[in-house]
C-alpha cells in the first residue's frame, strides 16, 4: 500500500490535518478543506505553499500534490495555507456566506496590520473601530473600561509610529467611532470593515515573499 503523507492546512483561524496518497491532487485536498470548514463560495480561494527555494506559489489543482515542489518540514509534513486568491470588487454584494465573510475579514485585517496593504491613519482608526465591534459587539462603558484595548493589536505599526499619541489617546479615538456602531451585528461590522478596505490602493494584491535563490 502506498505510503500516506501528512498535510497540515492553516486557515486564518484554524488548523486542519489530512492524510493523502501519492495520487491525491490539489483539487482532492481543496475539496476536503472546503467541506471541513463548510465553505460553498469556493471560487475565491486557493492553497498556498512554500517551495524548496523558499518562494510562495499556488497549488495546482489538477496535479498531484506530492509531485509539486512543496516544501516539507523536518517530520515530512507538508504545510499549506488556505487563502483568498481572488478578491471581489463589491464585498457587500459578492460575499454571501458568513464563513466567507469571516475568512476575508480576518485575512484583509491581517494584511493591513502587517502593512501589506497601506492604510492612512484616519482610515486605520475607523477600521479599528469596526474590528473592535466585530470582537466585542456593542460598546458598553461599564464593560469596556479604559485600557480595554491596551493588549489588542488593532493599528498598523506605521500609524502608531507616525503620531505622538499614547495608548489611551489612541483608544479614545477608536472608541469615539466604536460607540457609534451600537446596534450593529458583529457580522455586519466585518462587512463594513471590508467595504472600507476594498477602496484601499493595495486591496486585492497578493504579495509573495521571494528569497534570493
Amino acid at each position: 500500500m502506498p505510503k500516506q503523507s501528512t498535510i497540515r492546512v492553516l486557515t486564518v483561524d484554524s488548523e486542519l490535518e489530512f492524510s493523502v496518497q501519492p495520487t491525491t491532487t490539489g483539487k482532492n485536498l481543496f475539496d476536503q478543506v472546503v467541506k471541513s470548514i463548510g465553505l460553498r463560495e469556493v471560487w475565491f480561494f486557493g492553497l498556498q505553499y512554500i517551495d524548496s527555494k523558499d518562494s510562495t506559489g499556488w497549488l495546482k489543482m489538477d496535479k498531484k500534490i506530492l509531485s509539486q515542489d512543496v516544501k516539507k518540514d523536518k517530520d515530512s509534513t507538508v504545510l499549506l495555507d488556505f487563502r483568498a486568491k481572488f478578491f471581489p470588487e463589491e464585498v457587500g454584494e459578492e460575499l454571501i456566506q458568513e464563513v466567507t465573510q469571516r475568512l476575508f475579514y480576518l485575512q484583509i485585517r491581517d494584511y493591513i496590520l502587517k502593512e501589506e496593504i497601506y492604510c492612512p491613519p484616519e482610515t486605520a482608526v475607523l477600521l479599528a473601530s469596526y474590528a473592535v465591534h466585530a470582537k466585542f459587539s456593542d460598546y458598553d462603558k461599564e464593560v469596556q473600561k479604559p485600557g480595554f484595548l491596551a493588549i489588542e493589536r488593532i493599528l498598523p505599526k506605521r500609524v502608531l509610529d507616525q503620531h505622538n499619541l499614547n495608548k489611551s489617546e489612541w483608544e479614545e479615538r477608536i472608541v469615539s467611532w466604536y460607540s457609534e456602531h451600537r446596534g450593529m451585528l458583529k457580522e455586519d461590522a466585518m462587512i463594513e470593515y471590508l467595504k472600507i478596505a476594498q477602496d484601499l490602493e493595495m486591496y486585492g494584491v497578493n504579495y509573495f515573499d521571494i528569497k534570493n535563490k
